[in-house]
Formats: structure tokens, sequence, C-alpha cells
């Protein structure tokens, strides 16, 4: 089944690429009579939320979207269901949300879908509700390349410390589970000790400072966010002189997710192998697309895309656009096709 109405949405993007030498800024209409659309950022203690962050801007001026100024809910579900409220006072048609907690955002999602506040889902997907479309990768897909390729580079035996996302989130437990499901099916020989993190450093780096005082043989770490696990990861090894190229028998393998120029230039450094690259750049780019296709009652199926992704639909009624998610080693770290060696530039 293909992309529903192709003409529609190439009309759409033609809209989109017209708008390039718009002069809209947040909060201002390019052509006087566009909705305004409103964006919260879901928190600014991740590399990887702050380059969307950069992003949100810059799509919408392309795209001559009369974008309201984002406000930003600081990974607290409390602060995002006020947020929204403001942002419905305030006059938003549509709002575009990544809630970290995407099981307590229900009652939002039911009070906007009353109002008729079409809402965009982004990296992140609701237990239950309903949102006119999700603008995601496939996190499965994450937790099962992490899995295969620490499984490769280990050779099927050793040790694997996995920092856990927070599992309130659906890709806490999408990569949870198939990092799991992976390594019990694929590498039985290899032990995971699976530390619950909340998505927050300071419980990752306390983690694997205790682990790796029970097992100095730890010889693989999966780190489901580096936007956040990153730094401090690297901080600990490098005090415990485990911070050592590949070609030392003391490496420790590492794989990441997310794809911010911080693991490339790990990667280049040999002090982590690998990460998942989030689109942070495509994340910003169509959750405005289908924001703004929302407030212009426009529609869609499941199916391919015109931009190398797949719509599907999740559970009745909920669809989502599975955007690409490329595994970026030292072979392809320099592409520059890659967000994480465009942002900046």
């Amino acid at each position: 089944m293909k992309l529903l109405r192709p003409a529609l949405l190439a009309t759409a993007l033609v809209v989109s690429l017209t708008a390039c030498d718009s002069t809209a800024t947040p909060g201002n209409s390019a052509s006087g009579d566009q909705k305004p659309i409103a964006v919260d950022l879901p928190r600014a203690d991740s590399d990887f939320w702050n380059s969307y962050a950069k992003y949100v801007p810059q799509f919408a001026k392309e795209s001559g979207i009369n974008l309201m100024t984002p406000t930003n809910s600081q990974n607290d579900i409390a602060k995002l269901v006020a947020n929204t409220q403001a942002l419905t006072s305030q006059g938003a048609k549509a709002i575009v949300m990544a809630p970290q907690d995407t099981g307590a955002i229900a009652t939002t999602l039911t009070q906007l879908e009353q109002k008729k506040i079409p809402v965009v889902t982004v990296d992140t997907r609701p237990d239950k509700g309903n949102v006119y479309m999700v603008v995601r990768a496939d996190n499965r897909a994450y937790g099962q390349k992490a899995c295969e390729f620490l499984g490769a580079k280990l050779g099927g035996k050793g040790k694997v410390i996995e920092f856990q996302g927070s599992l309130s989130s659906v890709n806490g437990r999408d990569r949870s589970e198939a990092f799991a499901e992976c390594m019990q099916s694929k590498f039985p020989g290899i032990t995971v000790f699976a530390e619950p993190t909340d998505w927050e450093g300071a419980k990752a780096s306390a983690a694997l400072q205790t682990r790796l005082a029970q097992h100095p043989d730890i010889n693989g770490i999966y780190m489901q966010a580096g936007g956040v696990f990153l730094a401090p990861t690297l901080q600990l090894l490098r005090t415990k002189n485990l911070l050592v190229p590949p070609s030392d028998p003391k490496h420790i393998f590492i794989v990441s997710n997310d794809g911010i120029p911080q693991e490339f230039e790990a990667i280049r450094k040999g002090e982590i192998d690998a990460t998942v690259s989030q689109p942070a750049d495509l994340y910003a780019k169509y959750a405005l697309f289908y924001a703004k296709a929302a407030v212009d009652g426009k529609t869609f199926q499941p199916g391919k895309t015109d931009h190398d992704s797949t719509i599907v639909q999740v559970r009745a009624g909920l669809l989502e656009d599975q955007l690409p998610a490329p595994l970026v080693t030292k072979d392809n770290v320099d592409d520059s096709a890659l967000w994480g060696n465009q942002i900046g530039k």
C-alpha cells in the first residue's frame, strides 16, 4: 500500500520548498494567515534533544510555518501538561511533543482530541490515546543492532552492561526488550547486566562503577542514549585507565544510540565503537510537516513514503512514520549525509 495520496504529499512538499526564502520567525506567520503550531521540547540536558531544538526553527522557517515560541517540559510530565494547557490557551492549532513518560500523557491527549487540536509525537509513542502521527525510528531495531554489533565484537562471549532508558517510556522498553531477546537467542554466552537509569547519566555512571568493582572483566557496554550517557561513561572509564583503543586487550566495546557529534568524535578516537544515528534533523522536519498537514486537514495511510521511511499502523487509528536510523562505525563515521556531521556547519 502506498503513502496516501502521493499527489497531495507532493503538493505539501512543494509548498515546503517554495517557502525556503521566508522570513518567518517563531511566533510569526510567513504569510500572515498560517495557523499557529506549537512545539514542546522534552528536555535540555541531552545533546541529542538540544540538537533537535536547533532544527525546529530552521525547518519551521523553511516550511513557512507560524511557529509559536517553543516550550520545554524538562523531562517532567507535569510541566508538559502545564505547557500544553498554556499553548492551547494561546491559540495553538496543533502541538508537537515528545513525552518522556509515554503512559502518563493519555489524559492530556484525550483533552486535546476533544478540543480538535491534533498532536504529533516525536521519538516516543503514547501507550494510550490518539495522535495525528508519531514521528519515530524503529526503536526495537536500535536494540537489535546494538546486540548484533556487540555480539560479533565479543565473539559471543563476555559480560555486557546495558544502560536502559526509562522503562516508563516506550523507547526504553523497545530497546531493552529487543536487546535482551537478541542476546538470549543469538549470544547466550554473553552475560548482560541490565541497569535501569531513567535516562539519567549519573545513575548510569553509578551502575557502571558498581558493576566494574564486581566484574572487572566487563568487556561491553550498551548505552541507550549517548546524549546523556556518553560523557559520564567516558569520564569514569578514563579514571580507571580503561579508555584504551580497540587494539588493546583491555578495550571495552561500546555501542550507543543517538548519533550526536560527540559520539562521532569518540568513534574517531577509538573511545567507543558504534552508535545508531537517531535522525534529529528528520524528527524536526517531519514532525512539523505532519503538524502542518494536520492543520490543513490532510490524512495519511500506511505504506512507503518518498523520504525513505515507512508509515505503519501500530494500533487502530494510530500511524507511525518510521524514519531510517543507520548504524555508525569507524567505517562510515565521516559520511557527510549523517546529521551529526552537518549540525553547526
